[in-house]
């Protein structure tokens, strides 16, 4: 058995229209999916980036139901040569960048926060794929 990828990466906010004003207006994912008061779905390259109100996915019954709680993080990969251009783009949306990382392999990430306190990061393709 051979994994491919995470599909899907799961966060857990508060207001729908806050997090779709982030996500899709401000870091330009687009909305592939809504259901009111329940979660709004975001394309993130070949990823699906799931946003629900845990309340309401706690009560599901046709699916698990699932929720969390707390500062849940994930990192979004770019193109290496993209990464610079990302990074001042979340700066000119006034977006605090809480900590720059420079990994040993010479590679670097930065972090940040979406509305909700969960913790961004933004990595360079090949972040864990090579080593100098």
């Amino acid at each position: 058995m051979y994994v491919q990828q995470i599909k899907e990466t799961c966060l857990y906010v508060k207001d729908l229209d806050q997090s779709r004003a982030f996500y899709e207006g401000k870091l330009e994912l687009p909305v592939i999916g809504l259901a009111e008061h329940r979660h709004i779905f975001f394309r993130a390259g070949s990823s699906v980036l799931l946003c629900f109100i845990a309340e309401s996915s706690k009560k599901s019954t046709h699916l698990p139901p699932h929720w969390a709680a707390g500062k849940q993080h994930f990192a979004f990969q770019v193109a290496a040569p993209e990464y610079e251009a990302y990074k001042n783009k979340v700066k000119k949306l006034g977006i605090a960048i809480t900590h720059e990382e420079l990994w040993p392999n010479g590679l670097e990430s930065f972090y940040f926060e979406d509305p909700d306190g969960h913790v961004l990061e933004v990595v360079p393709e090949g972040l864990w794929e090579k080593s100098k």
